[in-house]
């Protein structure tokens, strides 16, 4: 299927510039990339959040969300995985966040975050910020998978990250999530190698992005996956920005509200 590029859009939470620099010239070509600013803490559900804001009055129907430690090896994949999605009603599709991979031992129900490709035009007609923020829980056999194609460690009443809630209310809503087959390649099981849904390599994923070029270790792996990419990258583009200004105090409110119902809590049961 052809599609029209002016309605994709490519979004990265970046917390490491000098790495996004680097990675963001191998991303999809003739895509609009934006970037949340996420130096101050903002990332995760807040990141979510934030973007559903921003986007709601953009006339965009897929989007790509993809770390600035995500290294595409076939970018054009992104389409294939596309036309999968729409010939079998996924909303999204991502990697497992338990079971696939030996570093995530967490829900087997849920993608994580590090990329994924969403029918942004599709979540925008549903999305209630409200109901998401209720679906921070999960049911003992809610969901059925086949655990039995699980190669890794999993933990199916996991509530470990906090933008489960954003999944796990898309799930209870009817909609279906790809997860794309993944695996960690080489000997020291950190970094990801994600398929398309036609077997291809997509990209890799090398974990610890705020550590590129502040580790020794890391930088140096990180650039060894670099060396294995089979492309050369145009110049770098400067994306859109966005960045919430207040989100510091926005946090820093939340966190004292915490304390404070925390307290009260353990008055209360005294």
């Amino acid at each position: 299927m052809m599609y029209d590029k002016s309605k994709i859009v490519i979004l990265t939470t970046v917390i490491n510039w000098d790495l996004y620099k680097k990675s963001s010239q191998y991303f999809p070509a003739g895509i609009q990339k934006y970037v949340i600013d996420g130096r101050e803490g903002m990332f995760g559900i807040d990141s979510i959040y934030f973007m559903m804001e921003k986007f709601e009055a953009l006339d965009v129907d897929w989007l790509i969300m993809a770390d600035e430690d995500v290294l595409f090896l076939y970018p054009e994949g992104i389409y294939k995985t596309m036309d999968y999605m729409l010939e079998n009603n996924f909303i999204l599709s991502g990697v497992r966040d338990g079971g696939d991979i030996p570093n995530r031992t967490y829900s087997p129900y849920l993608i994580n975050t590090f990329f994924s490709i969403v029918n942004l035009k599709k979540l925008k007609s549903i999305w209630n910020k409200v109901e998401v923020k209720k679906n921070h829980y999960i049911l003992e056999n809610e969901f059925e998978e086949d655990y039995a194609k699980m190669g890794e460690k999993y933990d199916v009443m996991s509530l470990y990250e906090p933008y489960y809630c954003f999944y796990f209310w898309l799930r209870r809503k009817g909609e279906k999530i790809l997860f794309l087959e993944s695996e960690a390649p080489f000997e020291d099981k950190i970094t990801t190698l994600a398929y398309t849904p036609d077997n291809k390599k997509l990209f890799y994923h090398t974990w610890y992005a705020r550590s590129y070029g502040n580790n020794k270790k890391h930088t140096v792996r990180i650039d060894k996956v670099f060396d294995l990419l089979t492309f050369h990258p145009s110049n770098y583009e400067e994306p859109i920005i966005w960045k919430d200004n207040l989100f510091f105090i926005k946090r820093f409110l939340r966190k004292q509200k915490r304390r404070v119902e925390m307290k009260l809590e353990k008055i209360y049961k005294k």
